[in-house]
């Protein structure tokens, strides 16, 4: 579709710290990516690698449930989590392919690198990613509207009805398709991190189960697929369809764009049919004006001449 070839691009968010796991480490975090899938399908997490000489190995954990899901290093590795997942390395980067989703596999996973400094073994936190794994017959969570169509510089509310009425999950607004990353998180303290891109930009409430964000002043880079999406202990990473927003000067580039075109091609095709008509216009004004040849007859008189001094009337009786 034409909007989809319109929309453009926005930055990413940091990851919320009280998501990270109990553990000594230095938070070295990188970025976080939002990969969003359906059930059946296989996603692709990518784990940078630094590639010293100090590096021991590298894990891929899920984070919230402190669970190891691949171990890498040069000497050995163990990637066959679940008989599902396939590892490969790519120069300086680890590829961890995850196969036959299950919603289970609806997580944040941590890229977490083990590094030797002094003899000791250090663990350094990478890159974030989230994994949204949705069901092919209903989501997880509720959220409305389906569709968002607003003008630039207007504004959009999104509701989330969550799983629980306790304020005790963390909570998440997540860019999936075009530019993914998280917009919002709210932990169970009520302490809220926002992406740079929305930080004066958007207001979130919540009262029982039911959360509201909205989002102000909108311009065509915030055109997306935002999900919901909850933490809930003991269970995994709850999301909902989501809201697709298409901010409408999106469209109005390409319909201006598209309409330039069309003009362009209308003022050359009448720079055409006004050259041709001049052509044929001075074809005939030459036509008109050329000088005609006068029609000349000839009539050969030496014969009549010639007969009148030849015939004689015979005057003999």
């Amino acid at each position: 579709m034409l909007w989809m070839l319109c929309l453009p691009n926005a930055s990413l968010f940091l990851l919320l710290l009280p998501c990270f796991p109990a553990q000594d480490g230095e938070g070295n975090e990188q970025s976080t990516d939002v990969i969003s899938a359906w059930e059946g399908d296989s996603v692709s997490i990518t784990c940078p690698m630094n590639g010293s000489q100090n590096q021991v190995g590298m894990y891929l954990r899920v984070i919230r449930q402190n669970l190891n899901v691949i171990y890498f290093s040069k000497e050995k590795y163990d990637c066959d989590f679940d008989n599902r997942t396939t590892c490969s390395k790519e120069g300086e980067t680890l590829r961890i392919t995850l196969h036959r989703l299950q919603q289970s596999d609806s997580e944040i996973y941590l890229c977490s690198e083990i590094v030797k400094i002094n003899d000791h073994p250090k663990e350094l936190y990478g890159k974030t990613t989230i994994v949204l794994v949705k069901a092919k017959s209903s989501g997880a969570l509720e959220q409305s509207p389906l569709l968002a169509n607003p003008e630039r510089g207007q504004s959009v509310s999104i509701t989330c009805v969550l799983s629980s009425s306790r304020e005790t999950e963390t909570f998440h607004l997540l860019r999936a398709h075009v530019q993914p990353g998280r917009v919002l998180s709210v932990s169970h303290l009520n302490v809220s991190l926002v992406s740079p891109a929305f930080g004066n930009r958007s207001e979130y409430s919540r009262e029982g189960n039911r959360a509201v964000i909205t989002l102000h002043n909108l311009q065509e880079e915030d055109s997306d697929n935002y999900i919901c999406a909850e933490e809930v202990k003991g269970s995994s990473l709850l999301s909902a369809r989501g809201t697709m927003v298409l901010v409408k000067g999106g469209e109005q580039v390409c319909e201006k764009s598209s309409w330039g075109l069309y003009a362009l091609v209308g003022v050359v095709a009448l720079l055409l049919c006004a050259l041709l008509c001049c052509t044929f216009y001075r074809v005939d004004v030459m036509k008109y004006f050329q000088k005609k040849k006068p029609n000349v007859v000839y009539e050969d008189m030496s014969y009549s001449s010639r007969r009148s001094t030849l015939v004689r009337n015979n005057n003999y009786s």
